[in-house]
Order: structure tokens, then C-alpha cells, then sequence
């Protein structure tokens, strides 16, 4: 009975929600490890939540909407308390507990580090505070991959693939860059579907990159 009891709650031990960083060198601004909502985290909600079927304004799943500083911090976000949030939480779970759902890609463990650590540093609605993003710095895996990631991926992935297109790796993603689709949807180019859908336009630096890199002849560089 003994040996049954311990199995049980063996069986019944979870991993511990990991801790995020205390600074990384997010988008705070120049000089700055603190986390920036606007360019840091809320690309990473509106690419792989806020979407239809899950948490837009329409479907809010479960009753969340996670479309907006004012939406995500309703509920699920204790400022702060990052392990204590819900919201950061399920990002660590398995199975259909876990968010994004399966066969959706998880989130990467820096992406879920943002998120944690913007809530840690009190889930402020900063903005305007700048981005490391440098026109210098126009590879693919240094510059443009870093952006499809948090803005663009959570939509256009090797599952959902949105309007059929998906960014998730470099052999998918350089059709559109030699075609012209990829520079002429981010930058709103007349005749281009605008990207990222229904949510914030990418920062002219971040354009920029791309169009540099696509300029270049899109290496995989």
C-alpha cells in the first residue's frame, strides 16, 4: 500500500514552472535589459494566439482575448509573479494544456522568457522604447529569422500555414523574398496583402532588414 500510495504521487508530480530571467537584453530601449511590450511580447500574443478558432476578439476562447496590452492583462497576469500567472503557465504544459496547442508549434524558450519576464518586471504597457534591431545587421539568421519568428510564424507555420504560405524555415521562406511577396506585404506596398494581419506593423527598421536582406538575393546566411 505504501509503494502504491508513493507511485501515485510520483505519477502526480509536475516539472516546476521554470523561472525567468531576471535581464536578457530585451527591446527596453538603448542600454537596456528590461523587456518591451510593444516589440517584445505583444508580436508574440498576436502572432500565435490571437487568432481565429483561439483568442481574437471573435472566437476568445475560454474568455481570452489576446489582442491588446488591455486585453491580455484582464486576466491570467499576475504583475511580478510571473509562475504565479496563468498566462505564462500554460506555456509549459503538455498536451492540449498547453499554449499554443499541439500541433501548433510551442512557443521557443526565449519567447517564453519575454513573456515571463515582462510580467516579472510588472507587465507594464511599455512602448515607444526603442528595439535592438540594426539596418546593419541584415542576415538571415541574425536578422530576418528573429522577426518571421516572433511576428510572423505563429500564423504561417508548417501546420497553419495561413493563406497557404509558410515562413517557418529558410527553404520556405525565400520564394517570397525572391517574388517580392515577403518586403511587399510587411512594408504595405500597394497591391500586397498587409502583414502581420490585423495586428502591429513591423518597426521601419525592421522592414528595412528584410528589404536589405532580400536585395541581397535572400542568402542563407
Amino acid at each position: 500500500m505504501a509503494l502504491l500510495a508513493m507511485g501515485i504521487i510520483v505519477s502526480c508530480t509536475h516539472e516546476p514552472i521554470p523561472e525567468p530571467p531576471s535581464g536578457g537584453g530585451g527591446g527596453g530601449g538603448t542600454g537596456s535589459n528590461k523587456i518591451c511590450f510593444e516589440s517584445d511580447v505583444l508580436p508574440l500574443f498576436q502572432s500565435n494566439c490571437a487568432k481565429p478558432g483561439c483568442h481574437d476578439a471573435i472566437t476568445h476562447e475560454e474568455g481570452y482575448v489576446l489582442d491588446s496590452y488591455t486585453n491580455i492583462t484582464k486576466r491570467g497576469i499576475i504583475p511580478g509573479k510571473a509562475t504565479s500567472s496563468e498566462l505564462y503557465k500554460v506555456l509549459f504544459k503538455s498536451g492540449d494544456d498547453r499554449m499554443p496547442p499541439p500541433p501548433h508549434p510551442a512557443l521557443t524558450r526565449a519567447q517564453s522568457d519575454a513573456i515571463g519576464q515582462w510580467i516579472n518586471e510588472g507587465a507594464l504597457n511599455t512602448t515607444n522604447c526603442g528595439t535592438n534591431c540594426d539596418t546593419a545587421i541584415f542576415s538571415y539568421s541574425a536578422g530576418v529569422n528573429p522577426i518571421l519568428q516572433n511576428n510572423c510564424v505563429g500564423c504561417h507555420n508548417a501546420t497553419t500555414q495561413n493563406g497557404g504560405v509558410n515562413l517557418a524555415t529558410y527553404a520556405n521562406v525565400k520564394p517570397y523574398a525572391d517574388n517580392g511577396k515577403l518586403y511587399g506585404s510587411v512594408a504595405h506596398v500597394s497591391g500586397f496583402k498587409p502583414m502581420p494581419n490585423a495586428s502591429t506593423k513591423l518597426s521601419d527598421c525592421q522592414i528595412r532588414v528584410i528589404e536589405k536582406w532580400a536585395k541581397a538575393g535572400a542568402p542563407n546566411n
